[in-house]
């Protein structure tokens, strides 16, 4: 049973003159996980979004950390169940789902 627990992402371009950072938190919680995306572009105020989904939502979710354990223990067993699909949260920190 793989949960996550906090996923943070960084990203940034350094393209002049206005170098431009983007992070998105990811934070689970009891009544589901709440997604905090912030963009700064050069020396602007950093821009925060933040809004979160519930745990109907994200059953069976799969995000970065346990998604590459699972690709690990799929290599080792050097099998791949068939029509393999998770819920995931992709890198806008917006649903989707994950194909293997």
């Amino acid at each position: 049973q793989l949960e996550t627990l906090e996923q943070e992402e960084q990203e940034c371009l350094e393209l002049r003159p206005h170098p431009t950072e983007k992070r998105i938190h990811i934070v689970s919680h009891e009544h589901g996980m709440t997604v905090t995306k912030t963009l700064q572009e050069g020396e602007a105020e950093p821009q925060c979004v933040s809004f979160s989904y519930s745990r109907a939502k994200l059953r069976g979710a799969l995000l970065e950390g346990a998604s590459l354990l699972l690709l690990r223990v799929l290599a080792h067993r050097q099998t791949m169940p068939p029509d393999l699909v998770f819920p995931a949260i992709d890198t806008e920190g917006d649903l989707c789902t994950s194909s293997y």
